[in-house]
């Protein structure tokens, strides 16, 4: 399996019949879209069709057939010589070589010229003798699931994955040209939650002057586009859904808008305009009459109004538990230095990890039971929860003990063994880092691992991660620590809670 070839933000660029079998006409177009290309600073590669047509049409219908697709192969012929004229072209003017074989010989031929990408088409997508050659090829392959059900895809899926073959999954409506409403782009997003770690891509049949669509395609996650490419003549015509070099110049700048507009895939912070933005319209906190010092001060005792003024109190942060460090009068701000505000920073800590926690949960779709007590472990203390600690849900505690392990990015874990339990942890989301006896783990999703009884181990994730513990039943005051002054901690290194706590923190 070549796994090297990066299928995101690929563009493919579809020379099918457009060549019209002659090969300078090919070859302009191969420049051409090139130098659109290389304009736009994009990735692409240009692909061919192949065919052997000698064994790929019956022989009755070699003369004359009722199939339209027929005459039009036959008539746009090009040797293997001529093809190898036009990917020399291709590569020549900085783009990928990429071909769709229908046959078994065509996997062969494109093997035999180095082809470096494959593709699939919809029509082929359940053609499993050639799947099965190409599978053995040994290249990256993209595959369009034009007409396919969702059993077909997964079926090609797995049979993929069996097989270590390097693949990417396209969207495609097989209507030409795709009308908008035919379109379908949901369907993009729903693949790239039903196949996760692929890449899902889009081919597009719909009018070369359609431009919102490939935006859309790129918001709901695809990472290829593919388009029709052509070149019109005085005899030679477009079909309705091919696109000449300037169509596709602003087709490739609609998607690039779309990448741009649509950001990373991480939220990123905010910046100073934006803080400043927002800071302006937000309301501050004022007396509403004079308020002595050493006064609790009760909401009654104030109003919430803007512009607010630096280093005053925001309405947002406004709690019934603050106390005037001196004098304030009357529609004066409260500034924060003249007050006094009693902190709970151990409460918050853990306020905070349960809100955390939930939007992991809710990011990986693991879905709690109605009923289920939640256990905080904080072994130097809830003030560096943050960093040393984790969260356990236990769901079943009987002869069995089946618990959901929660950890926030960058926390650790302590190094551990168990004298009564014994366990194994499951990974459902993000990336697990353990020492079991000194040698290093990095667990992925899905990946085990046995802790026995009286095995050294600890854990830790920079991602934050969720993993299944599923052990024997599980007892208090059974693990027993590395550092001895957590195992002296007793009760102070744990926090009980029914559900999510609420109010009983």
């Amino acid at each position: 399996m070549d796994s090297t070839f990066d299928f995101k933000d690929l563009f493919i660029f579809d020379l099918a019949n457009n060549h019209q079998g002659k090969v300078e006409h090919g070859l302009k177009i191969v420049r051409e879209i090139g130098r659109v290309a290389a304009a736009n600073g994009v990735r692409a590669a240009l692909k061919f069709q192949f065919r052997q047509l000698d064994t790929l049409i019956h022989p009755d219908h070699a003369n004359n057939s009722a199939n339209k697709h027929i005459p039009r192969f036959l008539s746009t012929r090009l040797s293997r010589e001529e093809f190898a004229r036009l990917a020399a072209a291709v590569r020549e003017n900085g783009l990928l070589t990429m071909a769709t074989p229908f046959d078994e010989e065509s996997v062969e031929v494109l093997a035999d010229m180095n082809i470096e990408l494959v593709k699939i088409a919809s029509c082929s997508a359940v053609d499993w003798p050639l799947i099965e050659r190409v599978a053995d090829c040994n290249k990256p392959v993209v595959v369009s699931t034009g007409g396919l059900t969702w059993k077909q895809i997964d079926d090609l899926a797995s049979f993929f994955e069996h097989r270590r073959v390097h693949f990417a999954l396209m969207h495609c409506m097989a209507i030409y040209p795709t009308p908008e409403d035919k379109l379908e782009l949901n369907q993009i997003a729903l693949m790239c939650r039903r196949y996760p770690g692929r890449v899902i891509g889009f081919s597009t049949h719909e009018s070369p002057d359609e431009l919102s669509a490939v935006q859309v395609a790129v918001a709901k996650g695809a990472r290829i586009l593919e388009r029709h490419v052509g070149i019109a003549t005085r005899t030679i015509k477009l079909n309705a859904y091919s696109s000449t070099p300037e169509q596709i110049d602003r087709w490739l700048r609609a998607a690039m808008k779309a990448r741009a507009i649509c950001g990373g895939p991480q939220r990123e912070p905010a910046t100073a305009d934006e803080l400043a933005a927002l800071a302006s319209l937000k309301r501050g906190v004022y007396a509403r009459k004079t308020l002595k010092k050493g006064a609790l001060i009760t909401r009654d005792a104030v109003y919430f109004a803007m512009p607010g003024v630096a280093g005053q109190l925001e309405s947002g942060n406004w709690k019934e538990e603050i106390f005037a460090a001196r004098e304030i009068r009357r529609n004066e701000p409260l500034l924060l230095s003249a007050l006094n505000i009693p902190a709970h920073p151990e409460k918050q800590v853990l306020l905070t990890a349960i809100h955390t926690a939930k939007a992991m949960l809710n990011e990986a779709h693991i879905a709690l039971p109605t009923e289920f007590e939640t256990e905080f472990s904080h072994h130097y203390g809830i003030a560096r929860f943050p960093k040393t600690g984790a969260i356990f849900v236990t769901c079943v505690n009987r002869s069995y003990c089946k618990k959901l392990a929660i950890q926030l990015p960058g926390q650790r874990h302590p190094m551990h063994y168990h004298k009564q339990k014994e366990e194994t942890f499951q990974v459902l989301h993000g990336v697990l880092n353990m020492k079991v006896e000194g040698r290093g783990r990095v667990l992925y999703p899905g990946d085990t691992q046995l802790i026995q009884q009286g095995v050294w181990h600890e854990f830790w994730t920079e991602t934050g991660v969720i993993f299944e513990e599923v052990s024997t039943t599980h007892t208090g005051n059974d693990s027993y620590y590395e550092d001895k002054s957590i195992n002296r901690n007793g009760v102070n290194r744990k926090t009980r809670v029914n559900q999510w706590g609420r109010y009983q923190i």
